[in-house]
């Protein structure tokens, strides 16, 4: 009979990787649900076959094969209880460490649990069977694809530490078509004794998010790294490099008709952990291929251009590919740079808001102090403004709630009491969080500024999704109208009655007095809360002026036409200029 490979994508994804990773080896148990893995891979001569009916007995003889052979071996079974039989075995190759890939079909998920024959939950794991389990539903959109690409190569590359567990979806299709296996993205592990890949040719970024605080030797190391590889190191606050090579690049990708010169690069580099400088992103989307850099080896593709892990100290990583005889002239981060301080100084005066507030206090900050940025509008306006290089920047960005960051300035204040520690919030995380201000062992060390704008102002930035609702996205979705309205006496008694010294101002000369108190290093006699008043108004007009303060006449006109025109016409108009 004349058949090829199942037409179903997740089978072709599958099967196209155990060939980029060389698996061949398999043993096939009967069923209906796995006919497309086992028909696709009995009419390919890559594929050596054996067939096993009692599935229990198929996992025993992987082992041995796996064991003799050094290689990993592949289990193909049905639904029903099929998989259940792989369990004693899976427990021998657990405790062996034997690369076992449990390739088990069944239905769609959404079945479990409706009375349906044949189908049962696989999603849960004894804990000593395997070491990885991947899911890998139906696809239906480059979404799925790349979700399923990515858990599929963390598996295979688990390998190394045992057997793993691929659960895929069979969509039962008689289609088998298709003549060759599509070329399937490969992500590789790099452990410190493997052979390193080279470097590409071309421009090289250090993206890096949350970041503990940097010794002298990691920064020297990154430092060194970039000086032999003209390589820059794009950063946000809580990054906590001010190396040779910081790039802040938020405020460039923040600029909506403006496209920068620094990008796309042939290679990022990332490091660290989530940030919360969301327009800085765009680095990484513009990037042709991306390495991520971690001692926990885990597959985080969140540029989704992922092709290498490196499980390994950065430290170790960065001294790897650094050759201190060879050490180019450095133009990119001349150039980069440049481009910010053109960017920088085209800024024009912002309103009264948080930003403006940043702006002011941001390099101004004492020396050594500890700096608390709140979720979101303020972590983001902080971003675009510097802030004193010996200030440690910190924000909630593991979780990304609004819910504790006052609690964890608190914390960090116990820490050492002679340094000052600052933190900046919104309303809404303030009153989330202000009952931590009443704790007895509060220094007075603690600075609290709260930017009370009487609502989420998030949502009501003109760049948001609920910009369509205007003022309608006060009511629920922006929480507008709670804790007094903006009340010029309710944070003001309950400070006071706390014993924190009180600062407020709800202008530009209001804040231009007061400031300087709040910054004071020298003044220890009680924590300080400083109440700022801002307007809904003025906060939408600052991140506008910040977004379109460089302007390409070319960009900005195209996107004029694609807002008249729409999307498809625009797509429908280039497409036959093309042809």
């Amino acid at each position: 009979m004349n058949f090829h490979y199942s037409a179903e994508p997740n089978v072709l994804m599958v099967l196209a990787l155990f060939k980029e990773y060389g698996i061949k080896r398999v043993i096939a148990s009967p069923g209906a649900i796995n006919i497309p893995v086992v028909a696709s891979m009995q009419q390919d001569p890559f594929f050596e076959m054996k067939s096993c009916v009692d599935e229990r007995s198929a996992a025993y003889m992987a082992c041995g094969w796996a064991e003799e052979t050094g290689e990993p071996v592949v289990l193909s079974c049905t639904g029903a209880t099929a998989s259940r039989n792989y369990m004693p075995g899976l427990t021998e190759a657990f405790y062996r460490k034997l690369p076992i890939v449990a390739l088990t079909s069944s239905r769609d998920f959404s079945r479990i649990g409706h009375l349906m024959p044949q189908v049962t939950d696989r999603r849960a794991h004894p804990n000593d069977i395997i070491v990885d389990f991947a899911h890998i539903q139906t696809i239906k959109d480059k979404q799925d694809e790349w979700d399923a690409n990515v858990k599929i190569n963390r598996a295979l590359n688990n390998l190394r530490k045992g057997p793993v567990h691929i659960n895929i979806t069979d969509a039962i299709s008689n289609n088998y078509d298709v003549i060759e296996l599509p070329k399937a993205h490969v992500i590789r592990r790099i452990m410190p004794k493997d052979d390193f890949p080279a470097l590409p040719s071309g421009k090289i970024a250090v993206f890096c998010g949350e970041h503990k605080a940097w010794s002298v030797e990691e920064t020297e190391a990154l430092d060194n790294f970039c000086a032999c590889n003209d390589a820059i190191v794009v950063v946000d606050h809580t990054s906590k490099y001010h190396g040779k090579y910081r790039v802040p690049y938020s405020i460039i990708g923040a600029q909506q008709n403006y496209k920068s010169s620094i990008t796309p690069f042939s290679l990022v580099i990332h490091i660290g952990e989530v940030s919360g400088a969301y327009h800085t992103f765009g680095a990484g989307y513009s990037a042709r291929s991306c390495w991520r850099v971690n001692p926990d080896g885990e597959f985080r593709d969140f540029f989704k251009k992922l092709s290498y892990v490196f499980q390994m100290d950065e430290i170790d990583f960065f001294k790897h590919y650094t050759n201190k005889e060879y050490c180019p002239s450095n133009d990119f981060i001349k150039v980069c740079k440049a481009e910010y301080e053109k960017i920088i100084q085209s800024i024009p005066e912002m309103p009264f808001s948080n930003l403006y507030i940043g702006q002011k206090l941001g390099k101004e900050i004492p020396d050594n102090s500890v700096l608390y940025l709140g979720i979101l509008n303020t972590l983001r306006m902080w971003n675009y403004v510097e802030i004193n290089s010996k200030v440690r920047t910190y924000s909630n960005v593991g979780g990304f709630g609004i819910d504790g960051t006052l609690s964890s300035a608190i914390g960090s204040s116990f820490a050492n009491p002679d340094q000052l520690s600052f933190v900046v919030l919104g309303d809404l995380s303030f009153f989330y969080d202000m009952n931590s201000m009443g704790n007895h062992c509060i220094g007075n060390n603690l600075r609290i500024l709260l930017v009370n704008n009487g609502k989420g102002i998030e949502f009501r930035h003109l760049n948001h999704q609920a910009a369509f609702m205007g003022d309608d996205a006060d009511d629920f979705v922006a929480a507008a109208g709670h804790w007094g309205r903006q009340s010029r006496d309710l944070v003001r008694h309950f400070a006071q009655d706390l014993g924190y010294k009180y600062l407020s101002a709800s202008n530009k000369e209001e804040f231009e007095q007061v400031y300087g108190e709040y910054l004071d290093p020298d003044y220890r006699e009680r924590p300080i809360l400083f109440e700022v008043f801002t307007t809904t108004e003025d906060e939408q007009q600052c991140l506008m002026k910040l977004m379109k303060s460089n302007e390409d006449k070319m960009i900005k006109t195209a996107k004029t036409v694609k807002s008249v025109l729409g999307k498809n016409v625009v797509s429908f108009i280039k497409d036959k200029i093309v042809k």
